[in-house]
């Protein structure tokens, strides 16, 4: 009896391990097909699957179809409209021409179910990635390096304190965000994230001045956010609202600075070895990452100086160009390398990785920059030096000071115009959501679901608006 029991035992352990691979199996069946554009097939695939597995899945599964969909969105464009496109502002473009840029990724398609479709940005990004127009290229980096290079100067007239934080200013900022009507049945829930900022050395004094509805603060995301609930009305878009104040200041230490004050990283401290590391799946350490790291830098063995060396080569050779959805990419810096651009999340994130695989720290920060000229989502990094501590690092503004007079001013500073809300990418919110973000990695414009999945971009809207930045004195 006793060995009929262990038998049965063991018979229902290996049971269950088998369902947990078979599980587990499915998930790679299902990627393998998106991987090579089987849309249709990864559907039927999943439709297939036993009930009880469907069950189990249901998230799991929602967030693969929800994937694909997404993927299909961002390349909606057929290659005769991208011709047709390219050839009305450039008539003289050959057909051999447009395979090279094809074949070059300066311009970005799929083939999904057997047919060809171009990312929706791809010939407006032609624009900026076509060596022909280089000279376009230069002169907006120019234009751009006039507008920044007002905000530094404007800076510097203060003094910098003890931790190089300066020109401090007390912002005032409303937030809106709002559902379409009819998205959801009237009477049920609709659940939204939206941003706030968080205390570091450049923010302080956060303030929440005002909301329209309850607010829950988040408790534990390193995504900072303002969560409220309301009840869906027929016929009715639902409105959330709230405003919020915070004072903000410049930092910026100069490399030679910096080089001095440098000490030997401490290597045993659970911090450096947090932000040295892996954090996938966008922010890996390999051999490759190491080797590549390492040809960079040369022969170069202040941290500092490493650093500046993997922002410049990041700078040169990788242009900004409209991204896709972040959610459909499976590993950031990888594709920065692979397509040859990036945008300002993509870039960072590149950098980061790179500054790691050499021991360096390094680490995500974003949320919105705020300049009197535009208001946008924003993404950064902050690098961490012993002795001196986290310095921003704001790759993708140092696209348009390379080999202007401030060539090194966003390796290792920042300018006051930020709202920063996130702390890391692709953390859990708080509350917890149920369903896949619209976002993956990043947040800036929002989160909204109800009890039936998420809501997507398309369905809502956002909005930031700048009440007011006054001077203030520290």
């Amino acid at each position: 009896m006793f060995i009929m029991k262990k038998f049965l035992l063991l018979s229902v352990s290996a049971l269950v391990a088998m369902c947990a691979a078979a599980q587990s199996n499915w998930v790679s069946e299902v990627e393998g097909m998106m991987e090579n554009g089987e849309f249709k097939k990864a559907e039927l695939y999943m439709k297939s699957m036993p009930k009880d597995v469907r069950a189990a899945e249901e998230v799991r599964i929602d967030s693969l179809n929800t994937i694909m969909g997404r993927i299909r969105k961002d390349f909606t464009m057929t290659p005769e409209e991208g011709i047709r496109l390219i050839r009305q502002k450039m008539p003289k473009a050959t057909d051999a021409q447009i395979s090279k840029w094809k074949r070059d990724r300066k311009i970005e398609y799929m083939v999904i179910d057997g047919k060809e479709w171009w990312f929706r940005k791809s010939v407006r990004n032609l624009w900026l990635l076509a060596d022909e127009l280089k000279e376009n290229h230069d002169k907006d980096k120019w234009d751009t390096y006039k507008i920044r290079r007002k905000y530094y100067l404007e800076a510097m007239r203060t003094p910098a304190d003890a931790n190089a934080l300066r020109d401090w200013r007390h912002v005032n900022i409303t937030f809106k965000l709002d559902v379409n009507a009819d998205v959801i049945p009237a009477g049920e829930t609709l659940r939204v994230w939206m941003p706030f900022p968080y205390e570091n050395m450049r923010q302080k004094n956060i303030k929440l001045e005002s909301s329209n509805r309850p607010v829950t603060m988040s408790e534990g995301s390193k995504h900072h956010t303002v969560y409220m609930e309301a009840k869906a009305e027929k016929g009715k878009k639902t409105h959330f609202e709230y405003t919020f104040s915070y004072d903000v200041a410049e930092r910026h230490i100069a490399q030679q600075d910096l080089v001095a004050m440098i000490e030997p990283y401490n290597k045993n401290t659970a911090e450096y070895k947090e932000f040295t590391g892996d954090y996938p799946p966008h922010i890996v350490i390999t051999d490759d990452t190491r080797a590549l790291a390492r040809e960079i830098v040369g022969e170069e063995t202040n941290p500092v100086l490493q650093a500046s060396k993997i922002f410049d080569w990041i700078s040169l050779k990788y242009p900004w160009a409209g991204a896709r959805e972040y959610s459909t990419i499976k590993n950031m810096p990888e594709y920065v390398m692979a397509n040859g651009h990036g945008d300002c999340g993509q870039v960072a994130l590149l950098y980061i990785t790179l500054v790691r695989s050499l021991g360096i720290p390094a680490r995500w920060e974003s949320g919105w920059m705020i300049h009197p000229d535009e208001v946008n989502w924003h993404d950064w990094a902050e690098t961490y030096f012993e002795g001196v501590g986290w310095v921003p690092t704001d790759q993708s503004f140092g696209r348009s000071a390379v080999d202007t007079p401030m060539n090194s001013y966003y390796t290792t500073g920042i300018d006051l115009y930020r709202m920063a809300s996130n702390e890391t990418i692709g953390d859990k919110l708080s509350p917890e959501k149920k369903y896949i973000r619209s976002e993956t990695v990043d947040f800036q414009p929002g989160e909204v679901e109800w009890r039936k999945g998420n809501l997507y971009y398309d369905t809502w809207k956002s909005h930031l608006t700048v009440n007011s930045i006054e001077k203030i004195k520290y």
